[in-house]
C-alpha cells in the first residue's frame, strides 16, 4: 500500500489544565486498566528509561529533556539510560524490572511487533485515550496509526521515524577505485559490479558489524529481490521462507557478506560507519541515524559521504519508530503523561530529531527546519511505499528476531550454509 502524508496544521501547544485524565476507579496513583488508556495520579517526577545513553542518541534524549523542562517544569525527569549496543542491556534490565512489578514509569521500545511480547503478558496501558486528546490522530498519519494499533488499541507513542535501508558511501574511496561518487545503483547486480572494484582497490568494500547489523543488511536484502509485497508476506505467511525467490535473496545476502570485514563481529555499527567517515571503507548500510555520525564528525554531502536507498529498493521506506510506554504498575503514570505529551509534541519532535538524524513522526513537521539528508527522509516517507524493519522490532515479535539473529549468526561465522540457513530461517519465522 503507497501512503502520502498531508501537512496539516495542528495545534502544537496544548494546554496542561485541560490534560488531566480519571484515574482508576480504586483512587491509587496507577492508570486505568479497562482499555480506556487512562493517566492520572503523582506527576512529581518521570523515569524515563532508554538505551540512549551516548553520541547522537544521548544528544537527542538531552534535546527532548531541554523541551520536556520547558512544557513541564514542576515535573522532575529522571534519566533511566542504559548504555548497549542497539538496547540490548537495556532490554534485558528492563525484563527483570516488569518481572519484579518494578517498572520505570515509561520506557523506550520499537514500535510495531517488539510491543507484542509486552502486550501478551499484561504490561502495558492502552494509551488510546491520549492520541484523542493530543490530537494525534491527526498529527500522525493513518498509516503510522494504523502500524501501532493492536486489536483497536495503540500501546506507544512514537518520538520519531528512522529510515532502515540506506547505503551510505565514501566518496574519497569510490574516486580511487575508478568509480563515479553519484553513481545510482538500481539493482543489487549493478552494485555488485561496484563493490568488485572497491575490493579491487585494496579498501573493504562493505563495513558491517555485529550480528544486529548483518540483520539489517540482511532485511534489505529480502526487500530488494522480493519486493515490499513479497517482503511483508515473510511475516503474514503469504511468502513461503522455503521458496525460491529466497533463496535467490540468501545467496545475494551470501555474496555481500563476501565484501565485508573480517573484524565484523567485534564491532558495533557507529564502528561500521567511522569506517566510512575515515576512509577505509566504500559503503555501509545503515539505519539513518549514522546521518547524525557524519554530522557530529564535520562531515558534509556530497563532497565527505553520499547516501541512497539500498540498491533495488528505492520507492520503499523500511520503517521503525522509537516509541515510548505507559507501563502497568507505573508509580508516577501523571509523569509518565507529561512526557509522552513531550515527546509526541511539534517542539518536542522537532529538537529531538534534529539532534537524532531521524524524522519526526508528525504530519506538519516543518522540512526547512531539517538537514539536507532528512528532508529527503521526509519527502520520501510521505511517498514510498512503506515495510517495517525486522532488525528493529517492527516486522516481527522479539523471539522470532532473536532466533534469525541467531541463524544470521551461525551462517555468517561459517557454522551453517546456505541450505541450512534458510532452513533456520524459515523455522524461526515458524515460531519453531
Amino acid at each position: 500500500m503507497r501512503t502520502r502524508r498531508t501537512l496539516m496544521a495542528v495545534t502544537a501547544g496544548l494546554a496542561a489544565s485541560t490534560l488531566l485524565l480519571t484515574a482508576c476507579s480504586s483512587g491509587d496513583d496507577n492508570p486505568s486498566s479497562d482499555g480506556s488508556g487512562a493517566a492520572g495520579g503523582d506527576a512529581s517526577e518521570v523515569e524515563v528509561f532508554t538505551w540512549w545513553a551516548s553520541g547522537s542518541e544521548k544528544l537527542g534524549l538531552d534535546a527532548l529533556v531541554k523541551v520536556f523542562g520547558e512544557q513541564h517544569p514542576d515535573t522532575e525527569f529522571i534519566n533511566g539510560a542504559v548504555a548497549g549496543g542497539a538496547g540490548s542491556a537495556a532490554k534485558d534490565l528492563l525484563q527483570t524490572r516488569l518481572q519484579a512489578n518494578d517498572p520505570p514509569d515509561t520506557f523506550q521500545a520499537h514500535a510495531g511487533a517488539e510491543l507484542q511480547d509486552y502486550i501478551d503478558a499484561g504490561q502495558l496501558e492502552d494509551v488510546s485515550a491520549l492520541y484523542k486528546e493530543f490530537g494525534l490522530t491527526d498529527a500522525f498519519p493513518k498509516d503510522l496509526v494504523d502500524r501501532l494499533t493492536v486489536d483497536g488499541k495503540i500501546y506507544s507513542v512514537p518520538s520519531n521515524i528512522h529510515r532502515a535501508n540506506v547505503m551510505w558511501a565514501s566518496p574519497a574511496v569510490l574516486e580511487g577505485a575508478g568509480l563515479d561518487p553519484a553513481a545510482k545503483y538500481d539493482t543489487l547486480d549493478d552494485w555488485f559490479v561496484a563493490l568488485d572494484k572497491v575490493k579491487a582497490s585494496g579498501k573493504t568494500a562493505l563495513s558491517v558489524a555485529t550480528t544486529w547489523t548483518q540483520v539489517n543488511l540482511l532485511e534489505t536484502v529480502l526487500i530488494a529481490d522480493l519486493g515490499a509485497d513479497g517482503y511483508s508476506g515473510l511475516w503474514d505467511g503469504s511468502t513461503d521462507w522455503n521458496g525460491s525467490d529466497v533463496t535467490k535473496a540468501l545467496t545475494d545476502f551470501e555474496k555481500l557478506m563476501s565484501y565485508t570485514n573480517t573484524d565484523r563481529d567485534g564491532l558495533d555499527w557507529p564502528d561500521a560507519t567511522q569506517q566510512i567517515i575515515d576512509g577505509q571503507a566504500g559503503f555501509n548500510v545503515m539505519g539513518d541515524w549514522a546521518e547524525a555520525a557524519f554530522e557530529e564528525a564535520g562531515k558534509k554531502a556530497p563532497a565527505d559521504y553520499t547516501y541512497q536507498p539500498v540498491p533495488g529498493t528505492d520507492g520503499i521506506f523500511d520503517f521503525l519508530a522509537d516509541s515510548f510506554t505507559l507501563p502497568v504498575g507505573a508509580k508516577h503514570p501523571g509523569g509518565t503523561k507529561a512526557w509522552l505529551e513531550t515527546i509526541s509534541s511539534a517542539e518536542g519532535q522537532t529538537a529531538f530529531n534534529k539532534a537524532k538524524g531521524s524524522i519526526p513522526a508528525r504530519n506538519d513537521a516543518k522540512p526547512e527546519d531539517f538537514s539536507e539528508y532528512q528532508q529527503t527522509a521526509i519527502a520520501s516517507f510521505g511517498k514510498d511505499t512503506i515495510v517495517s524493519s525486522l532488525a528493529h522490532g517492527a516486522a516481527a515479535p522479539v523471539a522470532t528476531l532473536n532466533a534469525i539473529s541467531d541463524a544470521t549468526s551461525k551462517f555468517t561465522t561459517g557454522a551453517s550454509d546456505l541450505a541450512q540457513y534458510q532452513k533456520d530461517l524459515a523455522a524461526a519465522a515458524a515460531g519453531k
